[in-house]
């Protein structure tokens, strides 16, 4: 086998920062800021709490970038902020990374550092899944309990 042919079975992982870097037109700066790991005017600028591990801010730097995308502008509303939670989760969590890491983890942490996230997007993306994927997930819990 080729190593094109195995690299193409691999779920492409969301970068944030690469995606960022597209964005030419936004401006991010660092601020402590109690409580808040990020926010943004919709439009330009993303501020950033720089007392973020690295997953807590490739987190935050991808929900930010989701409002704007989204459109939200000037703060969100609470399901404004739902729907930019789940943006995020979904960009930097493909179904098919979260069931291999689903197969050998013993816990969410384990899960959730698999997938370079912090546990609170992992928790987004599984309250987020869609019927479809709810069923893959059973259907993969019925082939671990039976030890296949």
């Amino acid at each position: 086998m080729r190593v094109s042919e195995v690299t193409s079975t691999v779920p492409t992982m969301f970068h944030p920062w690469r995606a960022l870097r597209e964005l030419t037109h936004i401006d991010v700066t660092w601020q402590n800021m109690d409580g808040t790991l990020g926010l943004t005017d919709g439009k330009s600028l993303i501020v950033m709490n720089p007392h973020q591990s690295q997953r807590q801010r490739r987190c935050t730097l991808a929900h930010e970038l989701a409002h704007i995308e989204l459109g939200h502008i000037n703060g969100a509303t609470d399901a404004e902020e739902a729907q930019a939670r789940e943006h995020a989760a979904r960009q930097l969590i493909p179904i098919d990374r979260l069931m291999d890491a689903l197969r050998w983890a013993d816990n969410l942490s384990e899960v959730a550092n698999e997938l370079w996230v912090d546990e609170q997007t992992l928790m987004d993306r599984i309250d987020t899944l869609t019927a479809d994927e709810r069923q893959g997930l059973i259907d993969l819990h019925a082939t671990i309990e039976q030890g296949a």
